[in-house]
């Protein structure tokens, strides 16, 4: 696998879930359309993550309080997740390892071990947010209690071993499926709050009060956390991998070429969602001066009386329990790569997936069933500023690998791309660092 790439100190190992690895046939017939069509998937796995429940936490708090004005951060983190996805899928393709396996490889144990403790922080936040939504989801449409819908949310283990006993390819169509309800609820919705399109343009237009507001900054911050997330980086590395796209440099660069195109329009229809909890927000809480609007439970009570139909609630209810099946798949997913990647463990699949996802989903149940029905905004915030403050620890070792030709090979990210991801993962940093001097200070 690294016979074209000499830059590495040891051999992959074994690949990312390696019970999926290469399992799905790229054909060979002529025509690009039927071989793009075999990297059709991974990117809307990733874009899930950019549209979970603790994006809606934040893009309700941020849409209600501060109106159309965090679009322009929503666009701005969308740009950078393209770029920064586009490196996984390079990195994964050029070398064969996950983003995981090549911090193992590059960096002495102390640091891997550091590193991996981060991405486990990272997933636990991401399952928190996501434990709190599907259970808020199950509360809204069904009456479930939250201490029974965070217990029924652990059962997606079995869900993703069953489907993946299917093929791949059937953990790829349940997530689409579930996507496409997502975007019809919010359709829906968006219609009935009719928002003033003029200000939703003029929102996507940058404000320097987004960075001199410490409270809009914090909330762009969790935005920016909520769609760049850590695990996300981990999970593209290693799902792109389940396409046989064969080992020639033409075909990689094919593979590439695909798979950079599936994420980019996945996670323009992630923006699409993104913006539509953001606008929903604006429209509906913000101009009726109802500005601290951020638990999702209230915001799924209010919709019937300002909206005037009743079906708005059930919509919304639908659209966030779709959105927290989904999460709490590919975070199960990101949490296998990541302690397969750092440790290198070798375990039966199913063994696998139950100790990643019982390391997440544990301390996320507690948290959950801690703080019950109040404080799970607040909550679900955090969380995600919590991602954005871990974010930088998996993109710098990212930029610094796809940049490298002793790595890549002839695949190195160009010149221009290396530039722009340097200057997000400066940008990340530099936020991060802000936000932390203005709490402390």
């Amino acid at each position: 696998m690294d016979q074209h790439v000499s830059g590495w100190r040891q051999t992959s190992g074994d690949p990312s879930l390696s019970d999926v690895h290469r399992t799905i046939k790229v054909t060979s017939a002529p025509g690009s359309m039927r071989r793009a069509m075999a990297f059709f998937g991974p990117g809307y796995l990733v874009a899930v993550g950019y549209m979970d429940p603790g994006n809606w936490a934040t893009s309700l708090a941020g849409g209600s309080k501060f109106g159309y004005a965090l679009l322009t951060v929503a666009l701005l983190s969308n740009i950078m997740a393209i770029v920064l996805q586009s490196l996984c899928a390079r990195l994964a393709i050029a070398s064969g390892r996950d983003l995981a396996q090549a911090c193992r490889d590059a960096f002495p144990k102390p640091v891997g071990w550091a590193l991996w403790l981060l991405a486990e922080i990272a997933i636990i936040a991401t399952d928190i947010a996501e434990v709190i939504g599907t259970a808020i989801g199950l509360n809204l449409i069904f009456g479930i209690p939250l201490e029974l819908g965070v217990i029924i949310t652990a059962l997606d283990v079995f869900l993703i071993l069953y489907l993946q006993k299917l093929g791949f390819r059937w953990v790829e169509a349940l997530v689409i499926t579930l996507l496409g309800v997502i975007a019809v609820c919010f359709t829906i919705q968006i219609a009935l709050a009719d928002p003033d399109w003029g200000q939703v343009i003029l929102g996507f237009a940058p404000t320097t009060e987004i960075v001199t507001n410490p409270e809009m900054l914090y909330l762009a911050l969790g935005i920016l956390g909520a769609t760049v997330m850590p695990h996300n980086l981990y999970l593209h590395s290693g799902i792109v991998q389940t396409r046989a796209y064969g080992q020639t440099l033409p075909e990689k660069r094919e593979a590439l070429k695909f798979a950079t195109i599936d994420s980019t329009v996945a996670l323009m229809f992630a923006l699409l969602v993104n913006a539509s909890i953001l606008i929903l927000a604006a429209a509906t809480f913000h101009t009726s001066g109802r500005t601290e609007v951020a638990e999702l439970g209230e915001a799924h009570n209010l919709l019937a009386p300002l909206l005037g139909l009743a079906v708005a609630p059930t919509l919304f209810g639908i659209a966030l329990l779709c959105c927290g099946i989904n999460s709490t798949v590919t975070a199960t997913l990101a949490g296998q790569i990541v302690m397969e990647g750092f440790l290198n463990i070798r375990l039966a699949p199913w063994l696998r997936r139950l100790i990643t996802r019982a390391i997440a989903i544990i301390p996320a149940a507690g948290v959950t069933i801690a703080f019950g029905d109040s404080g799970t905004a607040q909550l679900l915030i955090l969380t995600q500023v919590v991602l954005s403050l871990q974010l930088s620890f998996a993109v710098f070792p990212l930029v610094m690998f796809t940049s490298d030709r002793r790595k890549m090979g002839e695949l190195r990210a160009p010149v221009w791309l290396t530039g722009f991801a340097w200057l997000i993962a400066i940008v990340i940093a530099v936020l991060n660092v802000k936000l932390l001097i203005d709490f402390v200070f």
